[in-house]
């Protein structure tokens, strides 16, 4: 089965390294690239002209509104596709239906949701959202129930602890209705997951890991009488050479401040996630004086995460060596990749000239380029 490749929008700035992050540490607070339309208009151009599916905008209180900024740019690209997170505790159910539809129709079909459950309290107390984590899964599985019934495109009824409806509809069902991205990897979130989502999305911990969660979570769907695809989401330092990618990282590495990676860790030790434990065990908090002590496996990096949270390991190496890492993660399940770098607009174009032609090559995926422009996006179950 091809490989799906989407990348990531800046909405809350980018830089040329890891510390030029608004949302992590004080040293990224002023990033050199500010979010304005026109500049995340040039990456998502630049992103559609060389052959990714779609890509990811962030949701949370650090970054720009992914329903309203993706909508800007609809008039600037042509193809590109836009996986818009939300989080279901700031909308109901029925409106986000609404606003799919809605988007459907002006884009043409170009949206795919990212369902964001929210793993810390304090980031949804700022939105009012005052449940634990177990219940907000619990609502975010009634949420996508209304959701889904709605997009059947008749009256829907429900009765649930978190949501009663009676006669929810849309102004008419999305055409397509858009497949539903979810992440997840508590108990409470997998079951989720397995009900509801088209595609579940992972951190990149080491192949054999993913692969774990991958046939857990197939299992699940099996009971559900559902399949699921899988992604991956991962940062990407990717280079002509394998020297030159690591020497980037190990820069990246060096440019640390050794108290801005200790308050950044000592606020995701506090996480509710279960997948950014995950992530933080890789690299235990420690800043080494070389990348390749963080290389957790061969050509994955975990020194991201020594300040950044969410996605916290990056693929690095030479294009073949980068497609090789992607072929071993396919190889366990993983069928689309979500991708980011440090700038995005400079990185998209290493890895859409560099490792696009690779996969190809190797039967992987369509041609780089506008020619790779086909959808290969599923129609969701």
């Amino acid at each position: 089965m091809p490989i799906t490749t989407h990348w990531f929008l800046p909405t809350h700035g980018d830089g040329r390294s890891v510390v030029d992050r608004p949302h992590t540490t004080p040293t990224g607070a002023d990033t050199p690239r500010r979010p304005d339309i026109d500049y995340l208009a040039q990456v998502a151009q630049a992103v559609e002209h060389l052959g990714f599916t779609g890509m990811l905008t962030p949701t949370g209180s650090w970054c720009q509104d992914a329903w309203i900024t993706t909508a800007a740019l609809l008039a600037r690209t042509k193809r590109i596709k836009f996986l818009v997170a939300f989080r279901p505790g700031s909308l109901s159910p029925t409106l986000a239906a609404q606003l799919a539809a809605t988007y459907q129709k002006v884009s043409e079909g170009r949206l795919l949701l990212n369902i964001v459950t929210g793993g810390e309290s304090t980031e949804q107390q700022r939105y009012g959202d005052w449940l634990d984590h177990d219940e907000r899964y619990a609502r975010t599985d009634e949420f996508l129930a209304v959701l889904r019934g709605i997009f059947a495109g008749e009256p829907f009824d429900f009765d649930g602890e978190h949501y009663s409806v009676r006669g929810a509809t849309s102004f008419e069902a999305p055409e397509p209705a858009p497949p539903l991205y979810f992440g997840g990897s508590s108990d409470a979130a997998l079951p989720v997951a397995a009900r509801r989502a088209d595609v579940h999305l992972t951190w990149g911990e080491p192949p054999a890991a993913v692969g774990r969660k991958v046939q857990r979570l197939r299992e699940l769907a099996a009971e559900e009488g559902r399949e699921l695809r899988f992604g991956l989401r991962a940062h990407v330092i990717t280079r002509d050479t394998g020297a030159d990618a690591w020497s980037t990282a190990q820069r990246f590495l060096e440019q640390m401040d050794p108290a801005d990676v200790a308050a950044s860790q000592a606020k995701i030790a506090k996480t509710e996630a279960v997948g950014q434990r995950k992530i933080a065990e890789l690299h235990g908090g420690v800043l080494p004086s070389s990348a390749r002590d963080l290389e957790v496996h061969p050509g994955l990096w975990a020194g991201v995460g020594l300040l950044r949270g969410g996605a916290g390991t990056a693929l690095v190496g030479s294009h073949a060596e980068v497609a090789d890492l992607i072929e071993e993660y396919h190889a366990v399940g993983i069928q689309e990749f979500v991708l980011s770098g440090y700038p995005h607009l400079e990185e998209a174009y290493w890895f859409g000239e560099g490792v696009h032609p690779e996969l190809a090559r190797r039967g992987l995926r369509a041609a780089t380029g506008p020619a790779a422009a086909r959808d290969l996006t599923p129609a969701p179950h």
